[in-house]
């Protein structure tokens, strides 16, 4: 093994966060990645890390070559990328996470226009609702629809979406349709997202803002089931408008206290770490990304 393709496995290993989920990122048996490991360490006469049966721990000489690591192989791919033609530039694979309902609903087209322009580019994508953590799990970009804290990770905005509390027609006839957000407190239950807020926010007359916290009739973790869920009549959603537009446009879902919504907006991120340089590829990525909504916003 030449010593780039070493300096690849050992920032594998490192990010992953063990030997074993660098052999399962890397389609490899982990007798070969730990073999290389040790070979590495044999060559330099030093040991990068400290292994227990638990965990691993970079020792401060392999702080320093990782981080080394880093810098040459994303000063290689800079170079090899500023040689060749666009096309050809962009090539390898880009692991993807996004949530599913977005991810069916406005991801296909757009990655397909840029898989056109450059069919070097193969996609890995995995739609999850939940938050996956990049590095270990070996993604390079994510993208999130959340008002995002602080966090190891960088973000660039991509677009907005916004939330409509909606319910069913048959649902409203039952429990009655509210006029108030304090309405919801009486005999009103939602459909509930898992990894929302347990209550919701509103605006009084006057733009004060204040909560209200509704009842759970049922939580759910994919956005599309709650939609399903609201038009059965199971409760109140809160939903981004790209999931329950086309049952408001057919009349099976009824969007409720619109004139009392507060941040009723919300960002769509994609989201990367910021532990090292973001290849051209992905760079190029967020850029189409990027362009693409703001022309369909």
């Amino acid at each position: 093994m030449n010593q780039l393709e070493e300096m690849q496995t050992f920032i594998r290993i490192v990010e992953a966060g063990s030997i074993t989920k660098a052999a399962e990122q890397m389609n490899t048996a982990k007798s070969a990645v730990s073999r290389r490991l040790s070979e590495l360490e044999r060559r330099l006469d030093i040991n990068l890390l400290t292994r227990t049966t638990r965990n691993q721990t970079l020792t401060e000489s392999g702080e320093q070559f990782y981080k080394e690591c880093i810098r040459i192989v994303d000063d290689i791919n800079d170079v090899e990328a500023s040689l060749g033609n666009e096309n050809t530039a962009l090539s390898g694979r880009i692991k993807i996470a996004a949530p599913l309902s977005f991810g069916i609903a406005k991801l296909c087209p757009v990655l397909k226009q840029f898989n056109d322009l450059y069919p070097n580019i193969m996609f890995d994508i995995d739609f999850n609702d939940r938050h996956v953590d990049l590095i270990e799990e070996g993604f390079d970009l994510a993208i999130r629809i959340a008002h995002l804290p602080d966090s190891s990770l960088i973000a660039r905005r991509l677009t907005t979406v916004e939330l409509i509390h909606c319910a069913s027609p048959d649902y409203l006839q039952k429990r009655g349709n509210p006029r108030t957000p304090n309405d919801l407190l009486e005999g009103h239950v939602k459909v509930h997202y898992h990894s929302a807020l347990d209550s919701w926010h509103f605006k009084d007359q006057a733009g004060h803002p204040y909560s209200i916290k509704v009842t759970k009739s049922l939580t759910v973790n994919n956005g599309n089931f709650a939609c399903q869920a609201a038009i059965s009549g199971w409760g109140i959603a809160y939903l981004p408008d790209f999931i329950c537009s086309p049952a408001l446009d057919a009349g099976t879902l009824k969007a409720i206290l619109t004139d009392y919504m507060h941040n009723y907006e919300i960002g769509v991120y994609a989201v990367y770490p910021q532990t090292r340089h973001i290849t051209q590829r992905v760079n190029s990525l967020i850029n189409f990304l990027s362009e693409h909504f703001k022309k369909t916003v």
